[in-house]
């Protein structure tokens, strides 16, 4: 088995001398034995796992604990224990299939409550009553008027007051927001149906412009969670390998 030094394993993985440390220092590669002098001896086990770690990574989901779970999967690969670094990988895989089945499901809620019956006004809700009605706390409710999400008409004396395209209008977010779209996503499908009623919801919550600046993944979810499967299927042939070689 071949033996690496730091900067040889930065220069095969292609990453800094200090970022091959970090990666020890946080576990995500077995602990390397050091010469006399205290040099660090890496060998063919470690550049599978670093390999391993920079996969796993390359692609971050993360809603619902998802990168917590793929970082425990490194590190449990790091300890040698493939079994169960094979079987966190898997539920990460069925993760990833749920949410992008709520993806589509939120989709399939969205058309429905738009080309369902049409709003009468006849509701007139008070915030509280809106927060208790469709269970979302008024922090939320907020936040998402605040985001441009919503605006609410007032009444002179200043209360807001939720009508019924109001209230259709906080369905669709919350069954968005439930499937993890950003508010960016959300807010960029709400402007693209006031434009154009018939249009397709999946492509314009899917596909950010070149103006916006994205700041999560859920930009781009459905998207994001195919190529993240794909990734942890090579990913369990990769420690499938490490399990019949290093073990």
């Amino acid at each position: 088995m071949y033996t690496y030094k730091t900067s040889q394993i930065a220069e095969l993985i292609g990453i800094h001398p200090n970022t091959v440390r970090l990666y020890e220092d946080l576990g995500l590669i077995p602990k390397p034995k050091r010469q006399a002098n205290g040099y660090r001896i890496f060998t063919d086990h470690h550049v599978e796992q670093f390999r391993l770690a920079r996969r796993a990574f390359q692609i971050e989901v993360l809603q619902n604990g998802l990168r917590k779970k793929m970082v425990k999967m490194v590190k449990t690969a790091a300890s040698g224990d493939y079994d169960k670094a094979l079987q966190l990988t898997q539920e990460y895989i069925e993760q990833l299939q749920e949410e992008r089945n709520n993806a589509e499901e939120a989709i399939g809620i969205v058309k429905r409550l738009l080309y369902g019956e049409p709003t009468q006004n006849k509701q007139h809700m008070k915030r509280k009553e809106v927060s208790e009605y469709l269970h979302i706390s008024m922090d939320t409710l907020r936040n998402w008027e605040m985001n441009g999400l919503l605006s609410v008409k007032r009444k002179k004396n200043g209360y807001r007051i939720y009508r019924d395209d109001d209230i259709l209008q906080l369905k669709i977010i919350r069954s968005l927001r439930c499937a993890n779209y950003s508010l960016e996503s959300i807010l960029r499908m709400l402007h693209a149906v006031s434009l154009n009623p018939n249009t397709n919801l999946k492509k314009v919550l899917n596909t950010p412009t070149n103006q916006e600046d994205i700041i999560s993944v859920c930009d781009k979810l459905i998207d994001s969670l195919n190529k993240a499967e794909s990734n942890a299927q090579i990913m369990i042939n990769q420690l499938q390998y490490m399990k019949n070689r290093f073990r």
